[in-house]
């Protein structure tokens, strides 16, 4: 088994990044849900205003997935934390550890910046994510429900 690493992504990966995105939104069943291109990707996480960070995971010099991450922040903490929008492996390469290891990766960079929180959602029905993540000693935050706007509902919204 090849040796896992992590390296920080750069706008050359823009196009990696944005096939691994559109292979987590077929496994999620959600594929018709992307919307952005590489241009998209390479603005939004490359970009002088870029507010999120991208991991590449390799093994035996070739890209099997990624994560995409960005700071929030806990006012009950006084503290920011890390959210984790995406980790993704290729089938593949599931139980190689390179899914371990990109969340390792997070987590050593939430501890080195003294955030107080690492967080991220799972789809319900995503037993065996669900059971990694629990594996990794996370617990799920039954008590909350995400609410989301989006599209013309953020835009009426925001209208008045």
């Amino acid at each position: 088994m090849a040796i896992v690493t992590i390296r920080v992504a750069t706008a050359d990966d823009a196009a990696l990044i944005l096939r691994f995105i559109r292979e987590l939104a077929i496994y999620e069943k959600a594929e018709s849900s992307v919307q952005t291109d590489e241009a998209g990707i390479r603005a939004s996480l490359f970009g002088a205003d870029a507010k999120a960070h991208a991991l590449i995971c390799e093994a035996g010099g070739e890209a099997i997935g990624y994560a995409v991450y960005f700071y929030n922040y806990s006012t009950w903490l006084g503290r920011n934390g890390i959210y984790l929008e995406d980790l993704y492996v290729s089938p593949q390469q599931r139980g190689s550890g390179a899914g371990k290891a990109l969340l390792q990766h997070i987590a050593r960079i939430a501890v080195a910046e003294g955030c107080g929180r690492f967080e991220w959602s799972v789809l319900d029905w995503n037993e065996p994510a669900i059971r990694f993540y629990e594996a990794a000693g996370a617990k799920p935050q039954s008590e909350w429900t995400v609410y989301r706007m989006e599209g013309d509902a953020l835009r009426e919204f925001a209208a008045g």
